[in-house]
């Protein structure tokens, strides 16, 4: 069974259709790409699967459990849509690191506030945070920042802002991570540093979604790629097939601008 299943989600700003009928699914493990034009619906997905826009219409399912429903969505409660939020973490484009923290303050500030809102779970608060410090520091070592911890933001390269930013998504323990062109606002040589960043989490099986303009990293660390086009899912299917044979017209027109030589 898939891990994420998405069915039929739409999205609309006012009169606009940003997102028609979007279905797929993603098994555990398994990294997701969506590539497209700009304005193509890619963030808007993004954000509709981190619930930061509500779809329209549609379902939203995470390891069998339905996490979103259209028809029932306004009946929740911000407690139980925050729960439910807890299953994707995202790393957006542009950091959003918090300024005045250093970087084991970033990583550590989301489960320190949730720890806060659900009172201890019985366990002593000064154990509980002991634990949630060591877990950042591990995780901003994993990511080769062991001797930036007590830097802040603007002491930081972008490209290690971005590692930052991708422990601060996994800290809470998220089944799904999301990336928001995570290399856009990167130069070359920073942007291989963090691609190789999530290569490194592909090979140990963290399940995915990719918005990227990298088309040489979709193809060759994705399991299934979507190329989007006017809101709509145009093609999907293994980055061999949809790279070296699609189908689509819209989708060779797109891709040939990314032929090597």
């Amino acid at each position: 069974m898939a891990l994420l299943e998405v069915e039929n989600i739409r999205k609309s700003f006012g009169k606009t259709r940003v997102l028609t009928d979007i279905s797929f699914n993603l098994e555990k493990g398994r990294t997701l790409s969506i590539i497209g034009s700009s304005g193509s619906g890619k963030t808007t997905l993004l954000r509709c699967l981190n619930f930061l826009e509500t779809p329209d219409h549609g379902i939203i399912r995470v390891g069998g459990e339905t996490v979103f429903n259209a028809e029932t969505w306004n009946n929740m409660s911000e407690k139980e849509i925050r729960r439910r939020r807890l299953h994707f973490g995202l790393v957006f484009q542009s950091f959003n690191l918090f300024p005045q923290y250093t970087a084991l303050e970033n990583v550590c500030l989301a489960p320190e506030l949730l720890l806060n809102e659900e009172a201890g779970q019985g366990r002593p608060k000064k154990e509980l945070l002991e634990e949630i410090r060591s877990r950042g520091a591990a995780l901003l070592t994993d990511m080769g920042l062991s001797d930036r911890m007590g830097s802040y933001p603007h002491q930081l390269s972008g490209g290690q802002c971005q590692r930052v930013a991708i422990a601060r998504a996994l800290a809470l323990r998220p089944d799904i991570l999301c990336f928001d062109e995570p290399t856009s606002a990167l130069d070359p040589e920073l942007t291989g540093e963090v691609l190789r960043v999530i290569r490194e989490l592909a090979e140990k099986n963290t399940t995915m979604v990719i918005v990227t303009h990298e088309m040489a990293f979709a193809r060759d660390v994705c399991h299934h790629v979507i190329f989007m086009d006017d809101g709509r899912i145009c093609e999907q299917g293994p980055p061999e097939e949809v790279f070296n044979n699609p189908q689509q017209d819209r989708t060779k027109q797109f891709l040939a601008r990314y032929r090597e030589g």
